[in-house]
C-alpha cells in the first residue's frame, strides 16, 4: 500500500486504490436530497453507538499511510487528528516545531490557527446574541458611533458582506512603528481617522474579509469590557476544556514559548516568518493558538450545549450566499458545504505567517478532521480530500474530484 502512495501521480493513485476499496466493501452511494434540515445533528449517544472498532482500525491504517506519505514525499510538517462517531481514530505528529533547535512536534504543540480562529469569534458574538447584548442587525455605529461606514451590520461582518477594505493592507504605509503589536481598538481608530476606500457597497456581495472579523472581536471587547483573549478563555476555552489553547494579542509573549514556529521557504532552507509583527496583536480574524487534541475537544463541546444552544449553532452552519458556489458557501465563521445525500461538511482553512490549518466537522456522523501545519511552502493540505475519501469510501469519487477546500479566501 505504501508503495502505491509514493507514485508520482498521487491523486490518481489514491483514487484508483479507493475505487478498489469501494468494490471490496460494496457500499452504495447516497441519493437523498441536500436540504439543510437534513443537517441536524442526531443525538450524541445514538451516533457513538455506531462506532465500529474494526472499521476504524482499517481506516486508521490507511490514514497513517496517507499522512506518512504526505510528510515524506510532500513535505508535510505538522499534526493531524481524525475522528468519527465522536471518537478519535487517528492521531499523528510529523516533523519539527522549530527547525533550529530540532524540537519535534507533539500532539500537545499549539499552532497559530490563522483563519480557523474566525469560528471562535463568531461563537463569541453568538453567545452575546443569546444573552441579548448583541443583535445581528445592529449597526457598527451602535458600538463605535464615529465609525465612518454606514449600512454595515453585525450580520454583514459575520457573513463577509461588509465591503470594507482589508486592514492588513489599508494602513501599511501609515504605521511607522512596526515592532509594536496593534490592538483591535487602535485599528478601529485608524479606520475612523483615515477612512480608506471601500471595496464595494455593503451587503451587495460576498467577499472574504479579515476586517469584518477583527471588528467582531472589537465589538465583543466593547460590549463585555474584557480583552477578547480573556473573554474567549472564560466563555469558550474553559467550558470546552481546551487547556492548551489561548488567544495571542501581543500582550503576553511568554505564551509563545511552547508554540510551533511558522516557516516559509524551500524544503532545505526554511526561514521563520517574523515580518509584519505589528499585525500579531489584532485578533478575531486570527490569533487563536490551539492543538489538534484541543480542537477535538472543541468539536465535542459544540454538541454539548455548553457553548451555544443547538438552534443558535445551526444558524452558523446555514449557507448565507446565493452568489457563492456550494463548495465555498459561508455561514457565521464556518464555510458550509453539502455532500451527496445532504451530508453537511462544516469547515474552514487558515494561512498566516507560515501556518496552514484545516478543520472540518460533519454533524451527521460527528466526525472531524484537524490538520495543523507550521510550514506554508508546500501544497500538502490541498490533498486533504484524500483523507476525506478514506473516511467516507462510499463517496470517494465525490471527494477526490471536488475543488480544493483548504483555500483560505
Amino acid at each position: 500500500m505504501t508503495g502505491l502512495f509514493r507514485r508520482k501521480d498521487f491523486r490518481a493513485t489514491a483514487f484508483a486504490v479507493l475505487l478498489v476499496w469501494l468494490a471490496v466493501w460494496g457500499i452504495a452511494g447516497c441519493t437523498a436530497s441536500a436540504e439543510h434540515k437534513k443537517a441536524e445533528s442526531p443525538p450524541v449517544d445514538s451516533v457513538t453507538l455506531l462506532f465500529n472498532p474494526a472499521d476504524s482500525a482499517h481506516k486508521a491504517a490507511q490514514l497513517d499511510t496517507f499522512f506518512r506519505t504526505l510528510s515524506q514525499t510532500y513535505g508535510f510538517n505538522g499534526t493531524a487528528l481524525v475522528a468519527q462517531y465522536g471518537k478519535p481514530i487517528y492521531r499523528g505528529a510529523f516533523g519539527y516545531k522549530n527547525f533550529d533547535s530540532y524540537d519535534t512536534l507533539t500532539l500537545k504543540t499549539p499552532f497559530q490557527l490563522a483563519s480557523v480562529s474566525k469560528q471562535f469569534t463568531a461563537v463569541a458574538v453568538m453567545q452575546l446574541q443569546e444573552k441579548g447584548l448583541v443583535n445581528y442587525d445592529d449597526s457598527i455605529q451602535r458600538f463605535f458611533p464615529d465609525f465612518p461606514y454606514r449600512e454595515i451590520s453585525v450580520r454583514s461582518l459575520l457573513t463577509h458582506r461588509s465591503g470594507l477594505p482589508n486592514y492588513m493592507y489599508a494602513f501599511e504605509r501609515i504605521i511607522r512603528d512596526k515592532d509594536k503589536p496593534l490592538s483591535n481598538a487602535e485599528v478601529v481608530e485608524l479606520f475612523v481617522k483615515h477612512r480608506p476606500g471601500i471595496y464595494y457597497l455593503p451587503n451587495k456581495k460576498f467577499n472574504y474579509s479579515n476586517t469584518g472579523y477583527f471588528l467582531l472581536a472589537a465589538i465583543v471587547e466593547k460590549v463585555t469590557g474584557q480583552r477578547f483573549k480573556d473573554y474567549v478563555a472564560q466563555h469558550i476555552f474553559g467550558p470546552a476544556g481546551m487547556t492548551d489553547s489561548f488567544v495571542f494579542d501581543g500582550s503576553d509573549s511568554s505564551r509563545l514559548v511552547q508554540v510551533a514556529t511558522g516557516y516559509v521557504g524551500r524544503r532545505r532552507g526554511f526561514r521563520p516568518v517574523t515580518d509584519n509583527y505589528y499585525l500579531e496583536g489584532v485578533t478575531g480574524d486570527k490569533g487563536v493558538y490551539s492543538t489538534v487534541e484541543d480542537m477535538f475537544k472543541w468539536d465535542r463541546a459544540l454538541y454539548s450545549g455548553k457553548i451555544l444552544k443547538n438552534c443558535t449553532l445551526e444558524e452558523a452552519f446555514t449557507p448565507r450566499h446565493a452568489d457563492v458556489k456550494n463548495y465555498f458557501n459561508y455561514g457565521f465563521g464556518w464555510r458550509t458545504h453539502y455532500a451527496p445525500g445532504g451530508e453537511p461538511l462544516i469547515f474552514h482553512a487558515g494561512w498566516w505567517h507560515g501556518f496552514k490549518t484545516y478543520f472540518m466537522r460533519n454533524p451527521r456522523d460527528q466526525s472531524c478532521i484537524v490538520v495543523l501545519s507550521n510550514v506554508a511552502n508546500n501544497h500538502s493540505l490541498a490533498r486533504i480530500n484524500i483523507a476525506q475519501a478514506i473516511l467516507y469510501p462510499q463517496r470517494a469519487n465525490f471527494y477526490l474530484r471536488r475543488p480544493d477546500t483548504t483555500q483560505t479566501e
